[in-house]
């Protein structure tokens, strides 16, 4: 599944490129309950398709309208729902209310550099001036992903997809992959195994047979990545774990009782991790939900990679889950 992020940009440099205009739709604030977060995109062609989401098709088609109709010649902001100034009568069923900024597009270069980082897992910072629609891309990143300055100026932190390493190709590994993959991670399992590799398969997932010290200095490059060791194979899962917790990995995990983890958590001392590394590895990984089957403990798993992806801190009954 691709970066959503990048395939609205893809969709939108690709109708600039064929010589039509385009509507960029940005979320710039939220009111109470809202169905997107600011920062979702929505790309809106002069023929009317639509690529991307800002409200899960409340007001999707009242912009298709504006932008088909009134020949959108100008950056407009709207507001929709519970809002102080709403713009029309439609209401989100959530109640909330959404700000928006609606951007005519005419030139490449006014994507094209954000699809290329993204192609190539960079950060990128898109600058847009509301009055003169004049887009800039600064080389400092700043503070928040979305920021909006009173009407004058919106700028946009677009970071490469979530990437999700498995060390292992077994059957947890399966429905890790395929829950990740839901919720757009790239999935990569690496087992140097040829009998577990020889079997296993999931659409979407790149499949590597060298060794995980390997695949993880090579994919493991940035903190929208996270790596689980799903072996149960000391030899293999701690090579993963060494090169992990020296990485910017934002998760790491490792399947095992709790006796398991302390005894991983010895060995790895005696390798050269500090105790400080050490804090980052979740072991026994996974939220502690009840569940023994392999499905359960890749639901466990992706929970908690989902808390720590948005900064959750756990309460303490929510750790160490007995996952084995």
């Amino acid at each position: 599944m691709p970066n959503t992020d990048l395939e609205v940009l893809s969709y939108t440099l690709q109708w600039l490129t064929q010589g039509q205009r385009v509507a960029l739709v940005t979320i710039v604030s939220t009111h109470g309950e809202a169905p997107r977060s600011p920062g979702a995109l929505l790309a809106i062609s002069q023929q009317g398709d639509i690529v991307g989401s800002v409200s899960g098709g409340c007001i999707e088609d009242d912009l298709v309208a504006r932008v088909t109709k009134d020949g959108f010649n100008q950056v407009t902001l709207l507001q929709y729902g519970a809002n102080d100034k709403p713009i029309s009568s439609i209401q989100l069923p959530c109640g909330g209310g959404i700000t928006v900024v609606l951007e005519p597009l005419t030139q490449e270069e006014a994507v094209k550099p954000a699809v290329l980082a993204l192609q190539q897992r960079q950060l990128v910072v898109r600058q847009l001036d509301i009055s003169s629609g004049q887009v800039t891309w600064p080389t400092v990143v700043p503070e928040t992903a979305v920021q909006y300055d009173d009407g004058r100026q919106l700028t946009c932190v677009f970071g490469p997809q979530w990437q999700l390493l498995i060390i292992g190709a077994g059957q947890i590994s399966r429905y890790l992959a395929e829950f990740a993959l839901a919720l757009n991670y790239q999935v990569l399992v690496c087992d140097p195994r040829v009998e577990y590799t020889s079997t296993w398969s999931v659409a979407g997932v790149t499949v590597r047979s060298d060794m995980p010290d390997d695949a993880v200095n090579s994919l493991i490059q940035d903190s929208r990545s996270a790596v689980v060791t799903l072996t149960h194979d000391s030899k293999l899962d701690d090579l993963a774990l060494l090169e992990a917790l020296n990485s910017p990995a934002f998760y790491i995990g490792a399947l095992g009782s709790k006796t398991t983890s302390l005894n991983r958590r010895t060995r790895l001392r005696q390798m050269g991790l500090t105790d400080e590394a050490l804090t980052r590895l979740h072991a026994p990984v996974g939220l502690p939900i009840g569940g023994k089957n392999p499905a359960e403990i890749a639901l466990s798993i992706l929970a908690e990679m989902t808390a720590t992806k948005y900064l959750n801190p756990l309460p303490p009954t929510l750790l160490n889950a007995p996952n084995s």
